[in-house]
């Protein structure tokens, strides 16, 4: 039988020489891939109370929403800065070469919900930082935060460290 990491492809000297590009799309168009993908990141959740799931776009939607659905929970999406149509809140965060604005809908989290996170990838961990930032600045408490794929070596988990933080592949480079 087939893990999830036999359908990511592993793309050399991609953006730039030195990096290895783990392409999920390969994941996607195959079905049993994706079905394998989505069973394994709902499985990090079987022991797991929770009230809704946020996903940062848009892979995270990609596996939150078919997460959500399939455990009749809410999805809450949270989006680049500028694209939801109601009164948001916003969260600044650093990358690499500059900075990215997230936000979510200001109503979209109860006092006292316990929420998951999910994502496509963990790399340094600061999208997902700014989402419980916002998530717990609405009174939510992040119980658990799931990807398919963590890249090890640029200690995303460490910048998430008090948090329950689980991934499907993990690979030990960047």
């Amino acid at each position: 039988m087939k893990k999830v990491e036999d359908y990511v492809r592993s793309i050399p000297d991609f953006p730039e020489p030195g990096i290895i590009f783990r392409d999920i799309t390969s994941v996607l168009q195959d079905p049993d891939g994706l079905s394998l993908a989505i069973d394994s990141m709902r499985d990090l959740l079987k022991d797991i109370s929770f009230d809704v799931i946020a996903g940062t776009e848009s892979r995270g939607f990609i596996f939150g929403v078919p997460i959500a659905y399939s455990l009749h929970k809410a999805f809450i999406p949270v989006r680049k800065a500028g694209k939801l149509p109601r009164e948001v809140i916003s969260q600044t965060y650093d990358l690499e070469y500059g900075s990215a604005t997230i936000e979510m809908h200001k109503d979209s989290i109860q006092p006292g919900q316990k929420v998951v996170i999910v994502d496509d990838l963990i790399a340094t961990g600061g999208t997902v930082e700014a989402t419980i930032k916002m998530v717990e600045s609405l009174g939510g408490e992040v119980v658990k935060i799931i990807f398919l794929m963590e890249l090890a070596g640029l200690k995303g988990r460490e910048r998430l460290a008090g948090y329950d933080v689980a991934s499907v592949i993990r690979y030990e480079g960047n």
